[in-house]
């Protein structure tokens, strides 16, 4: 087996020690744990996806990225208020979505990197007006951008990685750059939760996600970064020094991530951006760190290795 078949049934032994644990707090808790039962089985299917997506092919993986952006991007129009002038405008949102993981297939880097940013960002307000509804017309325009650029742009960073190849200094290429990302960020996510709920006392931004809690935060950072030092060297050609900022920068980026997730929702006057992953949410939910982390991990990436 190589480090990268090591790392992903090192997760999955994760996994399972963390369903044994879980089994026995419901069973000996007085506490309602419902909720951590849910998210512990919607994790078996999740990871279950993507294992076979990384083993499988990196096509898949990148079509499977690519459905995450369309369901992203359909719970993020389906929560923000939008006009009946704007129906076409969402049309080309959504068609945009093939074209920019075309993009991320081709290794296209170059289009990758400007056709939503620049092309999309010229092309939807022109789309907008044909319909000469003034009315709302630049909320429409910053809120459909926005949107674009949060659940597919983002996102597709991540899918790109993918198609990196090795370097000479070593790591499993592409597909362990992605495998070191996803964990990474979802573990921060599990642990911040994790430490907040045993130890959080001190609310960090109260006003956006009364939740959220200063020890849950650190505690979070602390252990990424921890787990970043020692797994890099399987699935990375981080050195030690990398290894130890990108294991700040993941947790950091991921919380900033989230919280913005949550602004949108408390604007909105909502709890979660769907109900398809039980205990978790809607997609947006769960990718929401994901957003943040994928394009700096990846320009990060690129930057000292390609």
């Amino acid at each position: 087996m190589t480090s990268f078949h090591w790392a992903i049934a090192g997760i999955w032994g994760l996994l399972i020690l963390a369903s044994v644990i879980v089994f026995v707090i419901s069973k000996r808790s007085e506490k309602d744990v419902s909720e951590l039962v849910q998210r512990t089985q919607s994790w078996w299917v999740m990871i279950g996806i993507f294992t076979v997506a990384f083993l499988v092919s990196p096509v898949i993986s990148i079509i499977v990225f690519g459905l995450i952006s369309f369901l992203a991007l359909k719970e993020y129009f389906s929560m923000i208020p939008t006009r009946r002038a704007d129906r076409r405008v969402l049309l080309w949102a959504y068609l945009s979505i093939p074209i920019q993981y075309f993009w991320v297939y081709d290794s296209y880097y170059g289009m990758f990197a400007v056709f939503i940013p620049v092309y999309m960002f010229l092309f939807l307000p022109f789309a907008s007006l044909i319909s000469q509804q003034t009315d709302g017309f630049l909320k429409s325009v910053g809120t459909l951008n926005w949107g674009l650029m949060l659940c597919v742009f983002s996102i597709s960073h991540a899918a790109f990685l993918i198609t990196l190849p090795p370097v000479t200094d070593g790591g499993a290429g592409g597909p362990g750059l992605l495998l070191f990302l996803v964990f990474l960020t979802q573990f921060n996510d599990v642990a911040q939760y994790t430490w907040g709920k045993m130890f959080g006392r001190h609310k960090i931004i109260p006003g956006v996600s009364p939740n959220k809690t200063w020890e849950g935060f650190l505690g979070g950072v602390g252990t990424t970064f921890v787990l970043a030092v020692f797994t890099a060297p399987l699935v990375t050609p981080f050195s030690l020094g990398h290894a130890a900022a990108i294991g700040l920068i993941i947790p950091v980026t991921g919380f900033v991530g989230d919280v913005t997730v949550s602004a949108l929702k408390r604007d909105l006057g909502v709890k979660d951006t769907g109900s398809l992953i039980p205990g978790h949410g809607g997609i947006l939910d769960r990718i929401d760190s994901l957003t943040f982390t994928a394009p700096i991990f990846f320009h990060f990436t690129r930057f000292f290795f390609y």
